[in-house]
């Protein structure tokens, strides 16, 4: 057992920091407390290696370590050559939704669905020794949620591995898109009232004309040309309406949210196909939100039949309303301490890449036969509750995520300016 002792005494040329790593293996395999390897020859032997000026030496702390990594808001992932997780800190356990415990030694694959792509990536990093960075990754988790990240990869040497750091971006993400909402309806308002400005009032001039030219008409079959003039007038002063959205103040009171979505499930059952699948996934604990019930009738049902009408030729249609609270939830320059999301999710072909940036727009439709306006006035509703109606979309998923505040947005109590 003294054999490391020996050893020890004989490499002069290590440095004091082996030398003494050495002295302690030989202790940690059991060196005896009398003769060489004892308490005695092992103090005598620091003593001589210089102990002094191995303590001067700032030894590495790993509780320190381990306790900054910890607290790093950025997720951590070590990965070995064959691709399984080695490390994580706690940020990449609530990035993943996994544990530590359960998570480590996996392969990468497992945790992820559909990364074909990323692990290719991650795979040709190895073999090339080339760290590389991607922006807004979608990693999609097991539970069927896609986490949007900013992806740096380094190379470790040995032994050989990956270091990954992802940097959420859905929140950011999040935020700019309710950002930019908010300013494209502001926008858009503004481009309608002037439009039906301009539009309503020659309307009104050339129905009223035609009721004086239908008086002064011999025949009823020339007074057919009159009623198509007058019926199509009408017509388009009530698309104009329908792009201002109503009118009169809104009345707000608290609103039950399942009871609004059980009456838009029950108005399209009767629309659509029998075949259409409807689930729900309610949090019966939320509480009411405040708002107009009618108006959130309208906005719910427009987002739910475009849903239904993108399903047509979908084998196995479906589609889920789910409802959570959401904490610390920034809409605009307004910050709430809770919120609700109501997701409304189908299984359809998805909204075109194209489109997807101008879905919310007056006049924009992917079918030939709509009219564009559902989803612009849905937004336009959820936006005077003080919320912000968003999309998320991909072949086979498309969620239209409504956040509403529980109580009115103006309040100091439940919202704060973000400053």
């Amino acid at each position: 057992m003294s054999t490391p002792f020996f050893l020890l005494r004989g490499r002069r040329s290590c440095d004091y920091r082996s030398q003494l790593e050495l002295f302690c293996c030989s202790h940690y395999f059991g060196a005896s407390s009398k003769g060489p390897g004892g308490p005695v020859y092992k103090q005598m032997e620091i003593d001589r290696l210089g102990m002094n000026q191995i303590k001067k030496r700032p030894v590495p702390n790993s509780k320190l370590a381990e306790h900054l990594l910890g607290s790093l808001t950025t997720a951590v992932i070590v990965l070995d050559e064959r691709l399984h997780l080695q490390k994580l800190n706690s940020a990449a356990e609530d990035l993943l939704h996994i544990s530590a415990s359960s998570a480590l030694f996996s392969p990468l694959s497992d945790l992820l669905l559909r990364s074909e792509e990323l692990v290719a990536s991650l795979q040709d990093a190895i073999a090339d020794s080339q760290p590389f960075t991607a922006r807004n990754v979608a990693l999609q988790l097991p539970e069927n949620t896609v986490e949007q990240v900013d992806l740096t990869v380094s190379n470790l040497e040995k032994p050989k591995g990956l270091l990954l750091e992802l940097h959420p971006t859905s929140r950011i993400n999040s935020i700019s898109q309710g950002s930019s909402s908010e300013e494209q309806q502001i926008t858009t308002r503004s481009l309608i009232r002037g439009l039906a400005h301009e539009v309503k009032n020659p309307l009104g001039g050339i129905r009223g004309a035609a009721q004086l030219l239908e008086r002064a008409l011999p025949s009823d079959d020339l007074k057919e040309y009159t009623h198509v003039i007058i019926s199509e007038a009408d017509r388009l002063r009530d698309l104009v309406d329908r792009m201002l959205g109503p009118w009169q103040p809104m009345v707000f009171e608290p609103v039950n949210l399942i009871e609004v979505i059980e009456r838009v499930v029950h108005i399209l059952q009767s629309e659509f196909s029998a075949d259409l699948q409807w689930q729900r996934d309610y949090d019966p604990s939320l509480p009411e939100v405040h708002g107009n019930k009618d108006q959130l009738i309208q906005a719910i049902l427009n987002v739910a039949r475009n849903a239904c009408q993108a399903l047509q030729g979908t084998e196995r249609a479906r589609i889920t309303f789910k409802t959570r609270v959401i904490r610390q939830f920034t809409v605009g320059s307004v910050r709430h301490k809770q919120i609700m999301h109501l997701s409304i999710t189908d299984n359809g072909p998805g909204i075109p890449e194209d489109l997807i940036d101008r879905v919310f727009f007056p006049m924009i439709s992917g079918r030939s036969e709509g009219s564009g306006l559902g989803l612009s006035i849905s937004q336009n509703i959820i936006g005077q509750h003080g919320g912000t109606l968003q999309v998320a979309s991909r072949p086979g998923n498309t969620a239209f995520s409504a956040y509403l505040p529980f109580s009115l947005y103006t309040q100091p109590n439940e919202a704060s300016e973000i400053l």
